[in-house]
């Protein structure tokens, strides 16, 4: 019996001890599902079961790859990732956003409205903030580097908010006003 895409499961690993602390990884068998700074396994796993509606299974050799990556990245080792993503868990509108916010280089920024015209729907900035801030790969797909048409930064729901979000654009060296 075949299995459909929602009993595939989702593969769960953690990285501990980085620069912004332990994050918690999902993939499925395609790619990066989610990073998350969850305070515990319990609550990852509520959160991916509340978001992808699949069965979980511990493996973090599965995770390998994106621990290293990550791991390098937040070392200042590593300027692009080469982890695959699993874009079929996005919604149609998100993953345009985020596949091209996926596309902004190491070390720049792109403002919420650049992006909402990248993608077609000009006037659709706070969508676009939106679609952002529910990203499930904070650092693989770098929101981090989205930031307001006045140059400041605003909001970001990884780590310890918006000093983890200056943190990573000081690493990256991108120019803050």
């Amino acid at each position: 019996m075949a299995r459909t895409a929602s009993t595939l499961p989702l593969y769960t690993g953690q990285l501990k001890r980085t620069p912004l602390g332990d994050l918690w990884l999902a993939a499925s068998s395609t790619g990066l599902a989610a990073v998350d700074w969850a305070p515990n396994e319990l609550a990852f796993q509520e959160f991916l079961t509340k978001r992808f509606k699949r069965p979980l299974e511990k493996d973090p050799k599965r995770l390998a790859q994106v621990a290293g990556e990550l791991e390098q990245f937040l070392r200042g080792k590593l300027k692009t990732f080469t982890i695959p993503i699993d874009w079929s868990l996005l919604r149609p509108f998100q993953q345009a956003v985020l596949k091209v916010t996926h596309a902004i280089p190491f070390g720049e920024t792109r403002t919420y409205g650049q992006i909402a015209l990248e993608i077609g729907r000009p006037g659709a900035a706070r969508a676009v903030g939106r679609a952002e801030a529910t990203n499930p790969m904070p650092l693989v797909i770098p929101c981090h580097r989205v930031i307001g048409a006045d140059g400041k930064l605003h909001g970001y729901g990884g780590g310890e908010g918006l000093p983890t979000k200056e943190w990573l654009l000081k690493m990256e060296g991108a120019f803050m006003t």
